[in-house]
């Protein structure tokens, strides 16, 4: 589908509003300099973003308190939730002002409208794909979620969530997770219906910073609301009719989580946000997605021709490996509907 194309009108419109947006950060920026000059706010101190709306910010001071409204000087751009900082406090603590963003150990990014990569999310040390016995989870669909996974260099962790519904002996299902875990991956079950159905799930969780990703309908508000009691997050229902779920959250937000069995804050912490929780594979080519299939690694770069494109090429090395059984036959087949998916869009 075509884009739709403008106005002149529209465009207009929309460099007016613009062109306002700067002459606000300007004026919001002058002040700022204006009162650090004439030392308004107090000395420079580390905090953590924990929500951003546009160009204001939530801290929370790495010395503890309650977070702080903050706004950006005009010369910091594209901070995200996540994002370490370093800010000055005003001196009537009504309000401050971000100073200087620090070294970001990781960064999450999505496409925007246009394509451009931007970041969503900062300092994240694991990514976890939820996925449920209902709806029937696909191995093509959690492939895909790995592949994302791998290409931002953040490690992915499975949860399989709703084991409650899963029949005692697992099935194809437990066999799926197999595959998995003997490549490598960490694999977590969960459930909300029973108590001590959170407990290997809070275990991953302590002393990391997670972001919780999949498709909707498998129970990523629900654990959410589980693991942050005291926070208010909208759940939606699962379809009867077409076991689907629903989008159910809005704003995008870094939490500490409570320890489980004393209520106090562990070290753990999850950003969530709907920008965050389902991502594609649109911005990434052939070469990225071939690369996210982490058991390929060992062979890529062995086969007979440089250009190989692992279909029916001769001396293929991965072609060779699932012959061998060293590279499981479903997983390639997984790995070339993905490549003909991207070929198609």
């Amino acid at each position: 589908m075509s884009k739709r194309k403008l106005s002149r009108q529209q465009r207009w419109r929309i460099e007016k509003v613009q062109a306002e947006r700067a002459r606000r950060a300007d004026r919001r920026d002058s002040r700022d300099g204006e009162k650090l000059a004439a030392g308004e706010y107090g000395p420079e101190q580390g905090g953590r973003v924990i929500a951003h709306f546009g160009r204001t910010l939530d801290v929370r001071p790495d010395q503890g308190g309650e977070a702080v409204r903050c706004h950006l000087r005009a010369n910091l751009e594209g901070l995200v939730t996540g994002d370490r900082v370093i800010w000055r406090a005003a001196h009537d603590a009504s309000d401050g002002v971000v100073v200087a963003r620090g070294e970001r150990d990781s960064v999450l990014e999505r496409p925007d409208a246009r394509g451009q990569l931007k970041p969503v999310a900062a300092n994240i040390d694991q990514i976890l794909i939820v996925f449920a016995v209902e709806p029937a989870p696909h191995a093509n669909l959690i492939d895909r979620y790995l592949v994302a996974a791998e290409a931002t260099g953040i490690a992915p962790v499975l949860v399989l969530n709703k084991i409650d519904l899963l029949p005692e002996q697992g099935g194809e299902l437990r066999d799926l997770l197999k595959r998995y875990q003997d490549l490598g991956y960490p694999v977590v079950t969960t459930t909300t219906e029973h108590e001590g159905g959170l407990t290997a799930l809070h275990a991953r969780l302590a002393g990391r910073t997670s972001v919780f990703v999949g498709q909707s309908g498998v129970g990523k508000s629900s654990l959410i609301d589980r693991l942050l009691p005291d926070e208010e997050l909208r759940i939606g229902a699962l379809s009867k009719d077409t076991r689907k779920g629903t989008h159910t959250t809005t704003t995008a937000r870094l939490y500490v989580l409570p320890s489980p069995a004393s209520g106090e804050a562990s070290e753990g912490e999850l950003i969530d946000s709907p920008g965050i929780r389902e991502f594609g594979l649109g911005h990434l080519d052939e070469e990225q997605v071939t690369e996210g299939f982490i058991e390929f690694r060992d062979f890529l770069g062995h086969c007979r021709f440089r250009d190989c494109r692992h279909r029916h090429e001769p001396g293929c090395a991965l072609l060779a490996a699932v012959e061998r059984g060293e590279i499981h036959p479903e997983r390639f087949a997984s790995y070339r509907r993905i490549l003909e998916s991207l070929g198609e869009a």
